[in-house]
Formats: structure tokens, C-alpha cells, sequence
């Protein structure tokens, strides 16, 4: 394994590969050598992020549209990544969205579709994967948030749910630790990308280039965990600079 391919021929699975942080992340594990499955529900963006990866890098890629909601998609995700390169090291729990409100005028509909992302996706896609990652000795990843760590009065249900993403992460790892299974949560706060935009602006618009995070930034947190042989990073925060400002 080359010093600059530190996950030669692994396969790693991204969910919300469709864009932003997914999207780097595909880049930045495949310059590491990694064969990528790239998860989402848009299958062209897919295809062709997984063509210029392939195109790149020299990598293979496996596209396989999912819903993380649905527990039979994300258990042939599973599968037919396991069936297609004979294992899996790691599994990137990167799908999420926001609807951020006040809790008296947020729909139930709107609610119940952000857990059934944030929270249900993430416990479907860790159960399957969990007994491929013992096998492999790999990784799981969860991107959490900065709301879920601190109070976020602008969007509540948000925040709880990735603070089930952290808690949940941090619970797994006592649990299958012993098993040589590295779990890692990254949290960003502001990341410059389309997300933040089913409700209102995103960020990509809101901000301008160099006003806070961008993905790739993330994505370089999240495989600088991934290349770890023997440790398991716990939690990286990576925040914008003046981020504490506004507490």
C-alpha cells in the first residue's frame, strides 16, 4: 500500500454522496486508493460524480441509489457492496437534512421526515454494516454538527437529532471497541454547500467563498479517521472560526 493510498482497494460507503460533503468525500477517499459506493437518492449526480472519480483517480466505484429511510434499500446497500468487492471497511453516515423552525410551527410531516433521515438512516445503515466492519477491522463515521453539542434555539428538532447522531455514535463505540471497529464523529458547524436549502437559503448561496467552512475541509477530517490502522479517532470538531462568537 502506497504512502499516498493509504485505503488501496478498501471499500468505503458515503452516504449523501449527491453533493457537498459527500461529494468531496468521494474525492478525497479515492485519492486515498479506496473503492467508493457512493449512496444518495439522486442516481445521475451519482453517476456522474462516480465517473470523474473513476476518471481521476483510477478507482473503482459502485453507484447504488438508496433511501436511508427505507431499512430494505439500506440493507441491499449493504449487500451488494459487500457482494461486489468482497467486504467493507467503512461506512460514512453522511446523509442528513434540517428543517429548522420553532417547535410550535413545525409540521409533523416536516418532523418525521428529518428523524426518519437523521436518525432512523443512521441506525439502519450502522446495524447492517457493523458485522462487515468487525470483519475488515474498519471504520464507522458519523457526521454529526455543532448543534449537537451546543443549544440551537434557531432549529431544536435539528439539534436533538444530531445529538442522537453523537450519543448514539459515542454508545456504538463502547460497544463493539473491543471488536478493533473504529468510530469517529466529525462535526461542522457552517459548511459551504446545498444543504440548509429545503427550508429557506442554502449555504453555498449564503455564503460567500472563504466565510466559513468548506466541504472538502470535512472530507479531509473524515478520511484523516479512516486511514487510522490501530486508533480510533474519538471526535473532531471543525468550526469556523468565529463560530463561538455568536454564543
Amino acid at each position: 500500500m502506497g504512502a499516498t493510498e493509504r485505503l488501496d482497494g478498501r471499500a468505503v460507503i458515503v452516504t449523501g454522496a449527491s453533493s457537498g460533503i459527500g461529494e468531496a468525500t468521494v474525492h478525497a477517499l479515492a485519492a486515498e486508493g479506496a473503492s467508493v459506493v457512493l449512496a444518495a437518492r439522486r442516481e445521475e449526480q451519482l453517476e456522474r460524480i462516480a465517473d470523474d472519480v473513476e476518471a481521476e483517480y483510477g478507482i473503482e466505484t459502485l453507484v447504488v441509489p438508496t433511501d436511508v429511510t427505507d431499512d430494505e434499500a439500506v440493507d441491499h446497500l449493504i449487500e451488494t457492496t459487500v457482494d461486489t468487492f468482497g467486504g467493507l471497511y467503512g461506512l460514512v453516515n453522511n446523509a442528513g437534512l434540517a428543517r429548522g423552525d420553532e417547535v410550535e410551527s413545525l409540521s409533523t410531516e416536516a418532523f418525521e421526515t428529518m428523524q426518519s433521515v437523521n436518525v432512523d438512516g443512521v441506525f439502519y445503515a450502522t446495524r447492517a454494516a457493523i458485522p462487515h466492519v468487525r470483519e475488515s477491522g474498519g471504520h464507522l463515521l458519523f457526521v454529526g454538527s455543532f448543534a449537537g453539542q451546543y443549544p440551537r434555539p434557531a432549529n431544536p428538532a435539528y439539534a436533538a437529532s444530531k445529538w442522537w447522531v453523537r450519543g448514539f455514535a459515542h454508545s456504538v463505540a463502547g460497544q463493539v471497541g473491543d471488536d478493533g471497529i473504529g468510530v469517529t464523529v466529525v462535526n461542522p458547524s457552517e459548511v459551504r454547500s446545498e444543504f440548509g436549502g429545503d427550508d429557506g437559503e442554502a449555504f453555498e448561496d449564503r455564503f460567500d467563498a472563504g466565510e466559513v467552512t468548506e466541504p472538502e475541509e470535512i472530507a479531509d477530517a473524515i478520511t484523516f479517521a479512516l486511514t487510522r490502522e490501530h486508533s480510533s479517532v474519538s471526535e473532531l470538531d471543525l468550526f469556523r472560526r468565529d463560530k463561538f462568537s455568536e454564543l
